[in-house]
């Protein structure tokens, strides 16, 4: 299944979530996030004490780890088809993330992007719990190089898909960040899910 990418960000009957836009272009300079986390021109939020780690060069991702949510996951390239459609983990396979492979890899400079299903017609699916994660809490994206890009979650937000604001979610960033998506709000066996989460994270320490 794809989903549509050149209007704002819906949900499919599926529990699929989808992305608008070009996800991570390099060429735009937009922080992303809000209030004391947004980036500043160096790269670094307002609210953090210490150096943010240097970036990792490009590798990448083999899986995704979201420990406070039980959540240890293989990741699959994801890409833009022909009609700037962004593809998805197979409904078959409910476990499974997708990461977009036109933008960074974990640890790279901008703002890399990885979805997953909240639940197919078969039940939960990996990112069921999303919403729930705290500010704080770490996400691990392991990279074929073996090495481990962690990432602190700064916000989670629910975004309405009639009002989905593509630059704050998907404008690229100066500095290594991460966006994780998976549908939320309503659900309509006709239209599907109203909503999208969105959990914002930077990179904090990489292993």
């Amino acid at each position: 299944m794809v989903v549509l990418v050149t209007v704002g960000t819906r949900c499919d009957a599926d529990g699929t979530p989808a992305a608008p836009g070009r996800p991570g272009d390099p060429d735009a300079v937009v922080a992303a996030g809000s209030g004391s986390h947004r980036a500043d021109g160096r790269g670094a939020t307002r609210s953090d004490p210490t150096p943010p780690p240097r970036p990792l060069p490009r590798s990448r991702p083999t899986s995704l780890r979201i420990p406070s949510l039980g959540v240890d996951a293989p990741v699959t390239a994801i890409r833009l088809d022909g009609s700037r459609r962004l593809e998805t983990p197979p409904v078959d396979r409910p476990q499974l993330v997708g990461w977009y492979e036109g933008g960074p890899t974990p640890g790279e400079s901008g703002t890399a992007i990885a979805v997953g299903h909240r639940d197919t017609t078969k039940g939960a699916a990996v990112f069921a719990g999303l919403a729930q994660i705290r500010p704080g809490r770490p996400i691990e994206a392991r990279r074929a190089d073996g090495r481990t890009a962690v990432y602190t979650v700064d916000r989670v937000q629910v975004f309405d898909k009639t009002g989905f604001p593509d630059e704050e979610v998907y404008g690229a960033a100066r500095r290594p960040e991460l966006r994780v998506i998976t549908c939320g709000g309503l659900f309509s066996r006709r239209t599907g899910y109203t909503s999208n989460v969105v959990v914002f994270a930077h990179l904090t320490a990489t292993k």
